[in-house]
């Protein structure tokens, strides 16, 4: 028995010693959560939506209208020419032989023009919602280009002359009177030069090589954007005539307004 206990005794520090073994020594602190390093802050900027293009606007003015005919007293009312006189505030047009109107071929024509140029991303303004009714007066069709903020201004028109004349031809102001004659000039240009690649022929019997500098016409004169006027076709020629009372012939020379119109706003 006594020889257990001093064994044990004999053992016991040992133990001791391997339990306490680093007991003077701290345990290492971890360090605090917040002591770790961050990753630097960084700003995303949010994308930006461009401001949208505003459309250009392209005024049409097809000629004359249905309830001219029937109104001559309105129609013949004395309005400004834009050249210091007065000029009737519209015409009734004329016609094909067969009695197709002006005025219904160039609202037809307008109306292709426009789907066009709509399709191609312009804004476009009509001088007449219909073709029932009566004017628009010729010096308000010529002011209402500005009025809409349109970049350019084209009339539609088909010309009366002799059956025997034939042929297109596109007319602008000469002398210009609102300091856009150098602009109407190229568009009257450009109309010119669309119509013939399309295969129509200038006129021979007005103008020349397809161009009309005119000083009595009250909408050019009235206009203070640049503006042009297709007399697209002689109604009074079988010929061209035949052109135009075909939808596949309006839509040749509406494609070819259309193609113009474009290459002047560079669109």
């Amino acid at each position: 028995m006594r020889a257990l206990i001093r064994s044990a005794t004999a053992v016991l520090p040992l133990v001791v010693a391997l339990v306490c073994a680093g007991c003077g020594a701290p345990a290492p602190v971890p360090p605090p959560v917040d002591a770790a390093p961050r990753p630097a802050a960084t700003t995303r900027s949010l994308p930006t939506t461009p401001a949208p293009v505003p459309r250009p606007v392209v005024l049409l003015d097809p000629g004359h209208n249905g309830g001219n005919a029937a109104n001559e007293a309105a129609v013949n009312r004395p309005v400004p020419d834009g050249r210091g006189g007065t000029k009737p505030c519209n015409t009734t047009g004329t016609s094909t032989n067969a009695g197709y109107a002006e005025h219904a071929f160039t609202w037809d024509l307008a109306g292709r023009v426009r789907s066009r140029l709509e399709a191609a991303g312009v804004r476009v303004v009509l001088t007449r919602s219909d073709d029932v009714g009566v004017g628009p007066c010729v010096d308000a069709r010529g002011a209402a280009g500005a009025r809409a903020g349109a970049a350019l201004a084209v009339s539609l028109h088909a010309d009366g002359a002799a059956a025997s004349a034939r042929g297109f031809h596109v007319a602008y102001a000469e002398p210009a009177v609102h300091g856009t004659g150098p602009a109407s000039l190229r568009l009257a240009t450009g109309l010119r030069d669309a119509l013939r690649s399309a295969g129509f022929a200038p006129a021979g019997y007005i103008g020349r090589d397809g161009l009309d500098g005119r000083p009595d016409l009250a909408g050019l004169n009235s206009s203070t954007v640049p503006t042009a006027l297709v007399e697209a076709v002689n109604m009074r020629n079988a010929g061209d005539a035949a052109v135009l009372t075909d939808p596949a012939g309006r839509d040749r020379i509406a494609a070819a307004v259309t193609a113009a119109v474009l290459a002047q706003l560079r669109r």
